[in-house]
Protein backbone atom coordinates (compact mmCIF):
# COMPACT_ATOMS: atom_id res chain seq x y z
CA UNK A 1 0.00 0.00 0.00
CA UNK A 2 2.54 2.28 0.54
CA UNK A 3 5.33 1.55 -1.74
CA UNK A 4 7.33 4.71 -1.56
CA UNK A 5 7.94 5.02 2.06
CA UNK A 6 10.58 7.99 2.91
CA UNK A 7 12.25 6.40 5.93
CA UNK A 8 14.29 9.63 6.20
CA UNK A 9 11.42 11.25 7.22
CA UNK A 10 10.14 8.14 9.33
CA UNK A 11 12.98 8.11 11.53
CA UNK A 12 13.43 12.25 11.78
CA UNK A 13 9.25 11.79 13.28
CA UNK A 14 9.49 8.82 15.38
CA UNK A 15 12.95 8.58 16.60
CA UNK A 16 12.03 10.96 19.57
CA UNK A 17 9.67 8.39 20.98
CA UNK A 18 12.34 5.85 20.33
CA UNK A 19 14.31 4.88 23.69
CA UNK A 20 17.27 3.44 24.79
CA UNK A 21 16.93 1.21 28.13
CA UNK A 22 19.90 -0.04 30.52
CA UNK A 23 19.67 -2.20 33.40
CA UNK A 24 22.42 -2.21 36.02
CA UNK A 25 24.71 0.61 34.18
CA UNK A 26 26.28 0.68 37.95
CA UNK A 27 27.49 -2.53 38.13
CA UNK A 28 29.22 -5.25 35.47
CA UNK A 29 27.52 -6.82 33.58
CA UNK A 30 25.06 -3.77 32.06
CA UNK A 31 22.09 -5.04 30.43
CA UNK A 32 20.84 -2.88 27.18
CA UNK A 33 17.54 -2.65 25.20
CA UNK A 34 15.35 -0.67 24.06
CA UNK A 35 11.63 0.57 24.20
CA UNK A 36 8.85 3.19 23.02
CA UNK A 37 6.45 5.75 24.78
CA UNK A 38 3.12 4.24 24.73
CA UNK A 39 1.77 6.84 26.47
CA UNK A 40 2.63 10.00 28.33
CA UNK A 41 3.92 8.04 31.27
CA UNK A 42 5.29 5.05 30.45
CA UNK A 43 7.02 2.77 28.47
CA UNK A 44 6.79 -0.15 26.43
CA UNK A 45 9.82 -2.78 26.02
CA UNK A 46 9.78 -6.55 26.16
CA UNK A 47 10.27 -8.45 29.66
CA UNK A 48 13.49 -10.25 28.94
CA UNK A 49 14.98 -7.06 28.71
CA UNK A 50 14.12 -5.44 32.44
CA UNK A 51 13.25 -9.07 33.77
CA UNK A 52 14.71 -9.39 37.65
CA UNK A 53 14.68 -5.48 38.47
CA UNK A 54 12.79 -2.95 39.40
CA UNK A 55 14.50 0.40 37.97
CA UNK A 56 16.21 1.11 34.69
CA UNK A 57 17.94 4.26 33.05
CA UNK A 58 16.09 5.78 30.10
CA UNK A 59 18.16 7.85 27.13
CA UNK A 60 15.85 9.74 24.83
CA UNK A 61 17.18 10.85 21.35
CA UNK A 62 17.65 14.28 22.39
CA UNK A 63 20.40 12.88 25.11
CA UNK A 64 18.38 13.40 28.00
CA UNK A 65 18.07 10.62 30.67
CA UNK A 66 15.53 9.49 32.72
CA UNK A 67 14.77 6.76 35.61
CA UNK A 68 12.10 4.57 35.14
CA UNK A 69 9.92 2.31 37.70
CA UNK A 70 9.50 -1.04 35.86
CA UNK A 71 5.22 -1.32 36.91
CA UNK A 72 4.60 -4.56 34.52
CA UNK A 73 5.91 -7.44 33.41
CA UNK A 74 4.50 -10.90 31.18
CA UNK A 75 6.93 -13.34 30.44
CA UNK A 76 4.08 -14.92 28.21
CA UNK A 77 4.05 -12.44 25.59
CA UNK A 78 7.63 -10.87 26.43
CA UNK A 79 6.14 -7.77 27.34
CA UNK A 80 6.41 -5.09 29.83
CA UNK A 81 6.11 -1.73 30.67
CA UNK A 82 8.28 0.97 32.71
CA UNK A 83 6.84 4.04 34.32
CA UNK A 84 8.43 7.17 33.70
CA UNK A 85 7.52 10.39 35.33
CA UNK A 86 9.15 12.86 33.42
CA UNK A 87 9.94 12.71 29.51
CA UNK A 88 11.23 15.41 26.67
CA UNK A 89 8.28 16.86 25.16
CA UNK A 90 8.98 15.31 21.86
CA UNK A 91 8.73 12.09 23.21
CA UNK A 92 5.23 11.79 22.07
CA UNK A 93 3.41 8.17 21.97
CA UNK A 94 3.47 6.67 19.59
CA UNK A 95 -0.42 4.70 17.97
CA UNK A 96 0.10 1.01 18.34
CA UNK A 97 -1.80 -0.59 14.70
CA UNK A 98 -5.80 -1.55 15.77
CA UNK A 99 -4.99 -5.03 13.97
CA UNK A 100 -2.33 -7.41 12.63
CA UNK A 101 -0.32 -5.99 9.87
CA UNK A 102 -0.19 -7.58 5.95
CA UNK A 103 2.95 -9.52 4.52
CA UNK A 104 4.30 -7.35 2.31
CA UNK A 105 3.94 -3.77 4.38
CA UNK A 106 7.38 -1.83 4.29
CA UNK A 107 8.46 -1.34 7.53
CA UNK A 108 11.22 -0.23 9.90
CA UNK A 109 12.75 -1.31 12.97
CA UNK A 110 14.17 1.19 15.58
CA UNK A 111 16.36 0.86 18.60
CA UNK A 112 19.11 0.29 20.33
CA UNK A 113 20.99 -2.71 18.63
CA UNK A 114 24.27 -3.83 19.98
CA UNK A 115 24.09 -0.43 22.02
CA UNK A 116 24.46 2.04 19.52
CA UNK A 117 21.22 4.47 20.00
CA UNK A 118 19.20 5.81 17.24
CA UNK A 119 19.39 3.39 14.78
CA UNK A 120 17.05 2.08 12.24
CA UNK A 121 16.72 -0.59 9.55
CA UNK A 122 14.07 -1.27 6.83
CA UNK A 123 12.30 -4.33 5.22
CA UNK A 124 9.00 -5.53 4.94
CA UNK A 125 6.26 -7.72 6.71
CA UNK A 126 7.46 -11.31 5.85
CA UNK A 127 4.81 -12.99 7.38
CA UNK A 128 1.97 -12.91 10.09
CA UNK A 129 0.38 -14.77 12.89
CA UNK A 130 3.68 -16.95 13.20
CA UNK A 131 4.11 -18.81 16.80
CA UNK A 132 7.34 -17.93 18.36
CA UNK A 133 9.09 -20.44 20.75
CA UNK A 134 11.28 -19.78 23.87
CA UNK A 135 13.51 -20.80 26.00
CA UNK A 136 10.79 -21.26 28.81
CA UNK A 137 9.92 -24.19 26.98
CA UNK A 138 6.71 -22.45 25.50
CA UNK A 139 5.42 -20.01 22.79
CA UNK A 140 4.54 -16.69 21.51
CA UNK A 141 1.17 -16.86 19.84
CA UNK A 142 0.38 -14.09 16.56
CA UNK A 143 3.83 -13.16 16.43
CA UNK A 144 5.38 -10.48 12.83
CA UNK A 145 7.72 -11.95 10.56
CA UNK A 146 9.93 -8.97 8.98
CA UNK A 147 13.06 -8.98 7.20
CA UNK A 148 13.99 -5.97 8.61
CA UNK A 149 17.21 -6.59 10.59
CA UNK A 150 16.69 -7.18 14.25
CA UNK A 151 19.76 -6.93 16.09
CA UNK A 152 20.57 -7.85 19.74
CA UNK A 153 19.44 -4.87 21.63
CA UNK A 154 16.37 -3.94 19.24
CA UNK A 155 14.51 -5.98 21.68
CA UNK A 156 11.72 -3.86 22.96
CA UNK A 157 11.48 -1.31 20.16
CA UNK A 158 9.30 -0.37 17.86
CA UNK A 159 8.46 -2.08 14.33
CA UNK A 160 6.97 1.70 12.49
CA UNK A 161 5.10 1.84 9.29
CA UNK A 162 2.79 4.02 7.27
CA UNK A 163 -0.97 4.05 9.45
CA UNK A 164 -2.96 2.38 6.79
CA UNK A 165 -6.36 4.55 8.11
CA UNK A 166 -4.62 8.34 7.79
CA UNK A 167 -1.25 8.77 6.58
CA UNK A 168 -1.42 12.70 6.19
CA UNK A 169 -1.18 13.24 9.99
CA UNK A 170 2.27 15.20 11.19
CA UNK A 171 5.24 14.05 12.69
CA UNK A 172 4.38 10.32 15.19
CA UNK A 173 1.02 10.65 13.81
CA UNK A 174 1.60 9.43 10.82
CA UNK A 175 2.73 6.12 11.40
CA UNK A 176 1.91 3.43 13.84
CA UNK A 177 3.56 0.51 15.66
CA UNK A 178 3.06 -2.81 14.17
CA UNK A 179 5.35 -4.73 16.06
CA UNK A 180 7.25 -4.88 19.63
CA UNK A 181 10.59 -6.20 18.13
CA UNK A 182 11.81 -9.46 19.94
CA UNK A 183 14.55 -11.72 18.30
CA UNK A 184 16.21 -12.71 15.06
CA UNK A 185 16.46 -16.13 13.94
CA UNK A 186 19.08 -16.66 10.89
CA UNK A 187 19.37 -14.37 8.16
CA UNK A 188 16.69 -11.91 7.02
CA UNK A 189 13.77 -13.19 9.97
CA UNK A 190 13.16 -11.40 12.97
CA UNK A 191 10.24 -11.34 15.17
CA UNK A 192 8.17 -8.76 16.88
CA UNK A 193 5.02 -9.09 19.47
CA UNK A 194 1.83 -8.33 17.02
CA UNK A 195 0.23 -4.97 17.52
CA UNK A 196 -2.78 -7.36 18.69
CA UNK A 197 -1.04 -8.43 21.75
CA UNK A 198 0.40 -5.40 22.83
CA UNK A 199 -3.42 -3.79 23.11
CA UNK A 200 -4.67 -6.41 24.95
CA UNK A 201 -2.16 -7.07 27.02
CA UNK A 202 -0.73 -3.63 27.87
CA UNK A 203 -3.11 -2.00 29.83
CA UNK A 204 -3.77 -4.86 31.65
CA UNK A 205 -0.10 -4.51 32.68
CA UNK A 206 -0.28 -0.69 33.48
CA UNK A 207 -2.72 -1.24 35.64
CA UNK A 208 -2.80 -4.61 37.20
CA UNK A 209 1.66 -4.94 37.37
CA UNK A 210 0.98 -8.71 35.64
CA UNK A 211 -1.40 -10.02 32.46
CA UNK A 212 -3.60 -13.62 33.82
CA UNK A 213 -3.91 -16.33 30.92
CA UNK A 214 -6.54 -18.36 30.22
CA UNK A 215 -5.35 -21.73 30.34
CA UNK A 216 -6.67 -25.29 29.21
CA UNK A 217 -4.28 -27.60 30.92
CA UNK A 218 -4.11 -29.47 27.75
CA UNK A 219 -1.08 -30.26 25.86
CA UNK A 220 -2.20 -30.25 21.88
CA UNK A 221 -0.86 -31.28 18.22
CA UNK A 222 -1.54 -30.03 15.01
CA UNK A 223 -4.11 -32.32 12.98
CA UNK A 224 -1.43 -33.19 10.16
CA UNK A 225 -2.53 -35.25 6.98
CA UNK A 226 -0.81 -38.31 9.12
CA UNK A 227 -2.34 -37.06 12.90
CA UNK A 228 -5.60 -37.13 10.94
CA UNK A 229 -4.75 -40.89 9.49
CA UNK A 230 -3.79 -42.36 12.52
CA UNK A 231 -6.84 -40.98 14.67
CA UNK A 232 -9.67 -42.08 11.74
CA UNK A 233 -10.61 -38.63 11.16
CA UNK A 234 -11.95 -37.03 7.01
CA UNK A 235 -9.52 -33.76 7.14
CA UNK A 236 -6.03 -32.50 8.55
CA UNK A 237 -8.32 -29.67 11.09
CA UNK A 238 -8.25 -28.57 13.81
CA UNK A 239 -5.89 -29.86 17.04
CA UNK A 240 -5.53 -33.21 19.14
CA UNK A 241 -5.19 -33.22 22.93
CA UNK A 242 -2.96 -35.38 23.76
CA UNK A 243 -2.80 -34.61 27.79
CA UNK A 244 -5.76 -33.68 29.47
CA UNK A 245 -6.46 -33.07 33.35
CA UNK A 246 -9.95 -35.69 34.74
CA UNK A 247 -12.79 -33.55 35.96
CA UNK A 248 -14.38 -33.60 38.85
CA UNK A 249 -17.05 -36.47 37.40
CA UNK A 250 -16.01 -39.45 35.13
CA UNK A 251 -16.15 -37.94 31.60
CA UNK A 252 -15.78 -33.84 32.68
CA UNK A 253 -13.66 -32.04 30.22
CA UNK A 254 -11.50 -32.53 27.67
CA UNK A 255 -10.48 -36.33 27.03
CA UNK A 256 -6.46 -36.57 25.87
CA UNK A 257 -5.18 -39.75 23.85
CA UNK A 258 -4.80 -42.93 25.10
CA UNK A 259 -2.64 -45.03 22.87
CA UNK A 260 -0.31 -44.50 19.70
CA UNK A 261 -0.48 -45.57 16.05
CA UNK A 262 2.00 -46.40 13.42
CA UNK A 263 1.75 -44.71 10.38
CA UNK A 264 4.30 -44.79 7.96
CA UNK A 265 7.12 -45.20 10.48
CA UNK A 266 5.82 -42.06 13.00
CA UNK A 267 4.71 -43.02 16.27
CA UNK A 268 1.22 -40.71 16.30
CA UNK A 269 -0.65 -40.03 19.48
CA UNK A 270 -4.49 -41.82 19.26
CA UNK A 271 -8.01 -41.70 21.10
CA UNK A 272 -8.22 -37.68 22.23
CA UNK A 273 -10.51 -35.24 21.37
CA UNK A 274 -9.97 -33.30 18.20
CA UNK A 275 -10.81 -29.56 19.31
CA UNK A 276 -12.58 -28.36 15.78
CA UNK A 277 -13.75 -25.15 17.17
CA UNK A 278 -14.46 -22.66 20.62
CA UNK A 279 -17.09 -20.20 21.04
CA UNK A 280 -18.73 -21.18 18.14
CA UNK A 281 -15.82 -20.45 15.42
CA UNK A 282 -13.78 -22.74 13.54
CA UNK A 283 -10.20 -23.63 14.78
CA UNK A 284 -7.49 -24.94 12.78
CA UNK A 285 -4.11 -25.25 14.74
CA UNK A 286 -2.90 -24.67 18.03
CA UNK A 287 -1.70 -21.30 16.79
CA UNK A 288 -4.97 -19.93 16.63
CA UNK A 289 -6.18 -21.74 19.54
CA UNK A 290 -3.26 -19.65 21.89
CA UNK A 291 -4.20 -16.45 19.60
CA UNK A 292 -7.83 -16.77 20.99
CA UNK A 293 -7.30 -17.70 24.63
CA UNK A 294 -5.24 -14.35 24.66
CA UNK A 295 -6.89 -12.01 22.85
CA UNK A 296 -10.46 -13.31 23.66
CA UNK A 297 -10.78 -14.56 26.98
CA UNK A 298 -9.89 -14.61 31.00
CA UNK A 299 -9.07 -17.09 33.54
CA UNK A 300 -12.50 -18.25 35.41
CA UNK A 301 -14.68 -17.69 32.34
CA UNK A 302 -16.46 -20.63 30.32
CA UNK A 303 -15.60 -21.45 27.02
CA UNK A 304 -17.33 -23.76 24.46
CA UNK A 305 -14.86 -26.20 22.91
CA UNK A 306 -16.12 -28.38 19.94
CA UNK A 307 -14.68 -31.76 19.90
CA UNK A 308 -14.73 -34.52 17.47
CA UNK A 309 -15.01 -37.06 19.96
CA UNK A 310 -14.94 -41.56 19.06
CA UNK A 311 -15.39 -39.69 15.04
CA UNK A 312 -18.78 -37.99 16.46
CA UNK A 313 -19.06 -34.19 16.91
CA UNK A 314 -19.75 -32.93 20.72
CA UNK A 315 -19.75 -29.51 22.55
CA UNK A 316 -17.86 -29.37 25.91
CA UNK A 317 -17.54 -26.29 28.23
CA UNK A 318 -14.73 -25.54 29.82
CA UNK A 319 -13.57 -23.69 32.72
CA UNK A 320 -10.43 -22.10 32.08
CA UNK A 321 -7.98 -22.17 34.57
CA UNK A 322 -5.23 -19.61 35.11
CA UNK A 323 -1.68 -20.52 33.21
CA UNK A 324 1.06 -20.71 35.82
CA UNK A 325 3.78 -18.10 36.16
CA UNK A 326 6.88 -19.10 34.32
CA UNK A 327 10.28 -20.22 35.75
CA UNK A 328 12.82 -17.56 34.69
CA UNK A 329 15.48 -19.02 32.03
CA UNK A 330 18.67 -17.73 32.31
CA UNK A 331 20.18 -14.27 30.97
CA UNK A 332 22.24 -14.79 28.08
CA UNK A 333 26.01 -14.51 27.38
CA UNK A 334 27.54 -11.23 27.70
CA UNK A 335 28.85 -9.49 24.52
CA UNK A 336 31.39 -6.69 24.20
CA UNK A 337 29.67 -3.01 23.68
CA UNK A 338 31.18 -1.43 20.18
CA UNK A 339 33.87 1.38 20.63
CA UNK A 340 35.12 0.01 24.10
CA UNK A 341 33.52 0.56 27.25
CA UNK A 342 32.14 -2.69 29.44
CA UNK A 343 30.73 -5.11 28.75
CA UNK A 344 27.52 -5.25 27.87
CA UNK A 345 24.90 -8.07 27.61
CA UNK A 346 22.46 -7.12 25.04
CA UNK A 347 18.59 -8.21 25.03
Amino acid sequence: MHADVDFERLYRDVIPSVVSLYVGRETPGVGAGSGFVYDEGHVVTNEHVVNGVERVELRFADGSWAVGRVVGTDAYTDLAVVAVEEMPDSAVPLTVAPENPRPGRPVAALGNPLGLDGSITAGIVSGANRSMPTSGGFAIPDVVQTDAPINPGNSGGPLVGLRVDDDAGDAAHRYEVVGVNRARQGDNIGFAVSPTIVERVVPTLVALGRYPHSYLRTRTLDVTPTVAEANGLDDPRGVLVVEAPEGPRPGDGLRGADGTKTVRGQRVPVGGDVIVGIAGGELRSHEELMRYLITETRPGEPVAVDVIRDGEPATVTIVLDERPAVERPRRGRTRRRRGGGTDVPIR
